[in-house]
C-alpha cells in the first residue's frame, strides 16, 4: 500500500492531528499532537504532565486523524489505530528529533504509534472512496 502510505505523510507528518485515547475509566480523550514520520515508523513526544501520557502508559491503545481543512473533507482523511510504546533508545529519539519540525523538550517522551488499522478517505465527486489496510498478524 505504497499509496496510502504516501497519503498519510503528507496528511500527519509535521501536522496538527488528533489523538484519541482511553482513560482508566474507559472513556474517550482527544488531544492534539505532531506525528512524526520516518525512519520507518510514526512517532509522537509527549509532555511528562500530559494526560495523554497516562492513558498511553496505562493500555497503549489509540487512534489518530489527520486535521482536515475544510468541511468538504476535500484534501482526504486519514487515520491509524493501533496500540503506542514508549521508545527508551537514545538512538531512536535522536534520529526522530532530526526529522521533527519541531525541537521537542528534553522532558518529553518518545512513543511509537504501532499499526494495527490504516484508513484513508478521498472524497470526489461527491463520494466517499475508502482504503483500508490491516497489517499481517
Amino acid at each position: 500500500m505504497p499509496a496510502l502510505a504516501a497519503f498519510g505523510r503528507e496528511r500527519l507528518d509535521g501536522k496538527v492531528a488528533y489523538l484519541a485515547t482511553i482513560r482508566e475509566n474507559g472513556t474517550p480523550r482527544a488531544h492534539p499532537v505532531t506525528p512524526v514520520i520516518g525512519n520507518g515508523g510514526c512517532f509522537i513526544f509527549v509532555e511528562p504532565a500530559s494526560y495523554k501520557l497516562r492513558d498511553l502508559q496505562q493500555n497503549g491503545r489509540y487512534c489518530l486523524h489527520c486535521a482536515m481543512t475544510d468541511s468538504s473533507g476535500s484534501s482526504g482523511e486519514f487515520q491509524i489505530a493501533g496500540k503506542a510504546q514508549e521508545v527508551r533508545d537514545a538512538d531512536v529519539r535522536l534520529a526522530t528529533e532530526s526529522i521533527a519540525s519541531y525541537k521537542p523538550s528534553a522532558s518529553f517522551l518518545l512513543f511509537e504509534l504501532k499499526l494495527n488499522e490504516v484508513l484513508g478517505v478521498a472524497y470526489r465527486g461527491g463520494r466517499a472512496h475508502r482504503t483500508r489496510w490491516v497489517p499481517d498478524a
